[in-house]
Protein backbone atom coordinates (compact mmCIF):
# COMPACT_ATOMS: atom_id res chain seq x y z
CA UNK A 1 0.00 0.00 0.00
CA UNK A 2 0.99 3.36 -0.96
CA UNK A 3 -0.51 6.79 -0.08
CA UNK A 4 -0.01 9.19 -2.93
CA UNK A 5 -1.94 12.55 -3.39
CA UNK A 6 -4.72 12.47 -5.43
CA UNK A 7 -5.82 15.15 -7.28
CA UNK A 8 -10.13 14.90 -8.76
CA UNK A 9 -10.57 15.78 -12.01
CA UNK A 10 -13.93 17.59 -11.58
CA UNK A 11 -13.48 21.26 -12.03
CA UNK A 12 -13.79 23.38 -8.69
CA UNK A 13 -13.21 20.15 -6.69
CA UNK A 14 -9.65 19.93 -6.51
CA UNK A 15 -8.42 17.95 -3.54
CA UNK A 16 -4.99 17.21 -2.01
CA UNK A 17 -5.69 14.47 0.33
CA UNK A 18 -3.51 11.36 0.35
CA UNK A 19 -5.43 7.95 -0.04
CA UNK A 20 -3.57 4.52 -0.18
CA UNK A 21 -3.29 2.48 -3.17
CA UNK A 22 -2.43 -0.63 -3.60
CA UNK A 23 0.12 -0.49 -6.13
CA UNK A 24 2.41 -3.35 -7.74
CA UNK A 25 6.23 -3.02 -7.93
CA UNK A 26 5.47 -1.08 -11.35
CA UNK A 27 3.22 1.18 -9.77
CA UNK A 28 -0.23 -0.15 -11.55
CA UNK A 29 -3.27 -1.17 -9.37
CA UNK A 30 -3.33 -4.51 -8.40
CA UNK A 31 -6.90 -4.51 -9.69
CA UNK A 32 -6.11 -3.21 -12.86
CA UNK A 33 -7.12 -5.46 -16.08
CA UNK A 34 -4.23 -6.47 -17.72
CA UNK A 35 -4.33 -7.26 -21.69
CA UNK A 36 -4.22 -10.78 -22.24
CA UNK A 37 -2.77 -11.21 -25.52
CA UNK A 38 0.85 -12.18 -25.36
CA UNK A 39 2.13 -9.54 -27.68
CA UNK A 40 0.49 -6.92 -25.44
CA UNK A 41 1.44 -4.95 -22.37
CA UNK A 42 1.43 -2.14 -20.33
CA UNK A 43 4.50 0.04 -20.47
CA UNK A 44 6.83 2.46 -18.42
CA UNK A 45 6.19 5.92 -16.87
CA UNK A 46 5.92 8.59 -17.30
CA UNK A 47 2.12 8.21 -19.44
CA UNK A 48 2.06 4.41 -19.27
CA UNK A 49 2.02 3.06 -23.30
CA UNK A 50 0.06 0.41 -23.02
CA UNK A 51 0.68 -1.55 -26.52
CA UNK A 52 -1.34 -3.89 -28.79
CA UNK A 53 0.73 -5.42 -31.07
CA UNK A 54 -0.79 -7.68 -34.03
CA UNK A 55 -0.18 -8.71 -37.89
CA UNK A 56 -3.33 -7.55 -38.54
CA UNK A 57 -3.97 -4.60 -37.63
CA UNK A 58 -7.83 -4.31 -36.56
CA UNK A 59 -7.34 -7.63 -34.63
CA UNK A 60 -4.84 -4.81 -32.07
CA UNK A 61 -7.22 -1.75 -32.54
CA UNK A 62 -10.26 -4.44 -31.46
CA UNK A 63 -7.89 -5.58 -28.46
CA UNK A 64 -7.19 -2.13 -27.52
CA UNK A 65 -11.24 -1.36 -27.44
CA UNK A 66 -11.49 -3.66 -25.32
CA UNK A 67 -9.18 -3.16 -22.76
CA UNK A 68 -10.46 0.47 -22.21
CA UNK A 69 -14.11 -0.90 -22.11
CA UNK A 70 -12.81 -3.03 -19.16
CA UNK A 71 -10.48 -0.23 -17.86
CA UNK A 72 -13.44 2.04 -17.86
CA UNK A 73 -15.58 -0.29 -16.06
CA UNK A 74 -12.81 -1.06 -13.13
CA UNK A 75 -12.23 2.56 -13.14
CA UNK A 76 -15.81 4.20 -12.75
CA UNK A 77 -14.86 6.65 -15.35
CA UNK A 78 -13.72 7.42 -18.66
CA UNK A 79 -9.63 6.74 -19.26
CA UNK A 80 -7.56 9.65 -19.56
CA UNK A 81 -5.85 8.81 -23.07
CA UNK A 82 -3.98 11.87 -23.76
CA UNK A 83 -2.68 9.82 -26.84
CA UNK A 84 -3.14 6.87 -29.53
CA UNK A 85 0.09 6.03 -31.43
CA UNK A 86 0.62 3.60 -33.85
CA UNK A 87 3.72 1.76 -35.42
CA UNK A 88 4.90 -0.81 -36.84
CA UNK A 89 8.31 -3.31 -37.09
CA UNK A 90 8.85 -4.48 -40.84
CA UNK A 91 11.80 -6.81 -39.28
CA UNK A 92 11.50 -10.27 -40.79
CA UNK A 93 10.31 -11.56 -37.11
CA UNK A 94 8.46 -8.50 -35.81
CA UNK A 95 4.74 -8.42 -35.28
CA UNK A 96 3.97 -6.24 -37.87
CA UNK A 97 2.01 -3.26 -36.43
CA UNK A 98 2.01 -1.87 -32.25
CA UNK A 99 -1.29 0.30 -31.22
CA UNK A 100 -0.06 2.03 -28.00
CA UNK A 101 -2.63 4.01 -25.69
CA UNK A 102 -0.49 6.57 -23.96
CA UNK A 103 -2.22 6.70 -20.41
CA UNK A 104 -2.49 8.08 -17.26
CA UNK A 105 -0.76 7.02 -14.30
CA UNK A 106 -3.18 7.53 -11.83
CA UNK A 107 -5.81 5.87 -13.33
CA UNK A 108 -3.87 2.87 -14.26
CA UNK A 109 -2.84 2.92 -10.47
CA UNK A 110 -6.37 3.05 -9.53
CA UNK A 111 -6.29 6.67 -7.82
CA UNK A 112 -10.18 7.45 -8.72
CA UNK A 113 -11.23 4.51 -7.25
CA UNK A 114 -9.21 5.21 -4.17
CA UNK A 115 -10.24 8.68 -3.53
CA UNK A 116 -13.92 7.72 -4.07
CA UNK A 117 -13.51 5.19 -1.59
CA UNK A 118 -11.73 7.14 1.01
CA UNK A 119 -15.14 9.55 0.18
CA UNK A 120 -17.41 7.14 1.03
CA UNK A 121 -15.95 6.60 4.55
CA UNK A 122 -14.79 10.36 5.16
CA UNK A 123 -17.31 12.75 3.88
CA UNK A 124 -14.85 15.74 4.64
CA UNK A 125 -12.16 14.42 2.47
CA UNK A 126 -14.43 15.50 -0.33
CA UNK A 127 -14.73 18.86 0.20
Amino acid sequence: MFAVTAFRRHPGRVSENSVALDLDDAGLARGLPRPLHRHDAIQDVPFRPVGFRDDDLPSALERSARWLREVQEWLGEPVDVIGVHLDYDDSPDGVYYEVKLLCNDEDLAGAPIAVRAQEATDPAAAQ
